[in-house]
């Protein structure tokens, strides 16, 4: 959070455009702080799941000489580093799995009862992240617009109410 007020105040001294970290995987279920990954002024990889990233980021690797991006990224597990020895995966599923649930519940709109029974997956942890995503909407509209790639967005593509503890029953 100090690094996200550092660089708007840089942002705003310079007239820089300061671009947001957080990825699709984060934001849609609320692993993305609003004064952190989410400072800026435009969220460039919003709508991109965080499997993409590492595909681009692999990729950009291969594409010209040098590796701008160290390959400990992608050896370690991802982290928030919000606490010693932390990861992701301590309270999300592994990323590949959480993209594959995350396409079904946003992107295609799907049920978590549907999803449960074409993926073949845990009917808890489908629910949990269903929730997770509903319940991060209040972040969402907080964050900078970004550019749209998958077939429905977090934003115009789809919102959730935020008020009066509403909750889709999943």
């Amino acid at each position: 959070r100090i690094r996200g007020n550092f660089l708007m105040a840089f942002s705003n001294q310079f007239g820089w455009l300061l671009l947001t970290t957080g990825n699709k995987s984060e934001i849609a279920t609320g692993y993305t702080t609003l004064y952190g990954d989410m400072a800026g002024g435009f969220a460039v990889i919003k709508d991109v799941p965080k499997t993409l990233v590492y595909e681009l980021a692999r990729f950009r690797n291969r594409s010209r000489a040098g590796a701008p991006i160290p390959a400990r990224v992608f050896r370690r597990a991802p982290t928030a580093e919000l606490a010693p020895r932390q990861t992701d995966q301590d309270s999300l599923p592994p990323y590949d799995a959480l993209d594959r649930i995350l396409k079904s519940y946003v992107e295609e709109n799907r049920s978590v009862h549907d999803i449960v029974s074409r993926n073949r997956v845990d009917p808890l942890t489908v629910r949990r992240v269903a929730q997770m995503v509903d319940r991060a909407e209040y972040k969402r509209r907080q964050g900078a617009p970004g550019i749209k790639i998958t077939p429905r967005a977090f934003g115009r593509d789809r919102r959730m109410p935020i008020t009066n503890r509403y909750h889709q029953t999943p």
